[in-house]
């Protein structure tokens, strides 16, 4: 097991029952058990992490030492015939992408890269971090979450037990599927270290029909009937006059006030078809307008990555996820919280991503009153370590639920040694 620096990589071995440096970047699965049997036995709380890119999601954590998986780097199967992909857990995403683009295929979900907006380089994400995360983006409206194409994965718990489960297919679950279970833990209950996914054929061709002018209350009407018609919508997405403006696709930017915004993909002809068939389906809602395919590549990564809200200073960036319909009225509330808030909407309206000054405690008692009855969540997903230890930066959990999340990470880590109150206080 070499252990590492954040500076540079060491040659050095777990030698007398202690560590020796801050950061360990284990090569195998037993070496990853023999450092967490070691915790164990010290109680020594540890950071799991990749590539670090995520690092400020989450309540800060006080942790001994750092377990880096980038050692569990690479491809170890790829079928394209089968539509099956296994990696490393430390495998960066964007490596991943590459290869898939070579046999014209993708992850259907549409991982987003947060690592610009937490204040990090593009690129670095892992795909052990996205489906930790279960991280997905306006493609989710169609094609789901992480979680919905996560096959199967080996891991060390908090108990030190190497285990795995599922496998290469979907339909292979006996007993619990833990796969749903470890996406969205933020790696609080296991130590993944290689992962098998679900991958699908890319799109050839990519066309946005583009409403000018509506207002949000509108706007998601449209985007309903879109989403509900037949013509297979894989992106809709609504952002105001300033969102808008701070596009780099010269179509939104200038488009002198919101942009309300439906997503077409496939073979060519279908899509020319359906996007023509779409821009009949909301002509009542105002003159429908179109983008090619590398301005709709370029905007989509955009609200992907929270590309808006990139670089703003002394702001906090909450992601609130509501049933769509309610979408409207909740924004109207956010917007009420300051005049300098901004926020666009994703996923048909049911995704609100906001950004206002973080102040001392980014107003998380208000943005979760404006959910109301809804049964939506809010997730405070950019804010400084001091905003982000103040307030809950997870939704919080009623007590059947918590009561639920404490026995399971009992059974996973009993004795809190995995990114420790990263989500919940004492989980």
């Amino acid at each position: 097991m070499a252990e590492t620096r954040p500076d540079k990589p060491q040659g050095d071995k777990l030698q007398g029952g202690k560590l020796q440096h801050d950061t360990f970047r284990p090569d195998t699965r037993e070496q990853l058990a023999e450092l967490v049997t070691w915790a164990a036995s010290e109680e020594a709380p540890l950071e799991v992490a990749g590539a670090g890119s995520k690092r400020g999601l989450g309540r800060p954590m006080q942790t001994r030492a750092t377990v880096d998986l980038t050692g569990f780097r690479g491809i170890e199967l790829y079928e394209p015939e089968e539509l099956i992909l296994k990696a490393g857990a430390g495998t960066p995403i964007q490596e991943l992408v590459a290869e898939l683009e070579r046999n014209h295929q993708a992850f259907a979900f549409e991982p987003p890269d947060l690592a610009p907006l937490l204040g990090g380089s593009a690129g670095q994400g892992t795909l052990g971090g996205a489906v930790a995360c279960n991280l997905a983006g306006p493609r989710r409206v169609k094609a789901g979450a992480a979680r919905d194409h996560f096959l199967g994965y080996n891991g060390v718990n908090g108990r030190g037990e190497n285990y795995k489960s599922g496998g290469r297919v979907v339909k292979n679950v006996t007993g619990y599927d833990l796969c749903k279970l470890m996406a969205g833990s933020y790696g609080t209950l296991t130590l993944m270290t290689d992962i098998t996914m679900k991958v699908l054929p890319a799109s050839e061709a990519t066309r946005t029909v583009l409403l000018t002018g509506l207002d949000v209350p509108v706007a998601v009407r449209a985007l309903t009937a879109g989403l509900c018609s037949s013509y297979e919508v894989s992106g809709a997405a609504h952002l105001p006059a300033e969102v808008a403006q701070t596009s780099a696709v010269g179509e939104v930017a200038q488009a002198g006030g919101p942009v309300t915004a439906l997503r077409l993909e496939g073979p060519p002809k279908s899509v020319e078809h359906r996007a023509n068939k779409i821009a009949q389906v909301v002509t009542e809602f105002g003159r429908a307008e179109e983008l090619g395919h590398d301005d709709s590549l370029a905007l989509w990564a955009e609200i992907r990555d929270v590309k808006p809200f990139v670089g703003l200073d002394a702001t906090a960036v909450w992601r609130v996820s509501v049933p769509p319909a309610s979408g409207p009225r909740v924004a109207e509330r956010l917007r009420g919280l300051d005049e300098r808030a901004s926020l666009f909407l994703d996923w048909g309206g049911g995704l609100l991503w906001l950004a206002l000054p973080e102040g001392e405690d980014a107003r998380h008692a208000e943005v979760r009153a404006a959910l109301g009855d809804t049964g939506g969540h809010a997730t405070l997903i950019k804010a400084n370590d001091g905003v982000r230890a103040k307030v809950p930066v997870f939704q919080p959990q009623e007590a059947g639920l918590e009561a639920l999340s404490k026995n399971i990470k009992d059974g996973f880590d009993p004795k809190r040694l995995l990114n420790p109150g990263r989500m919940y206080a004492g989980v």
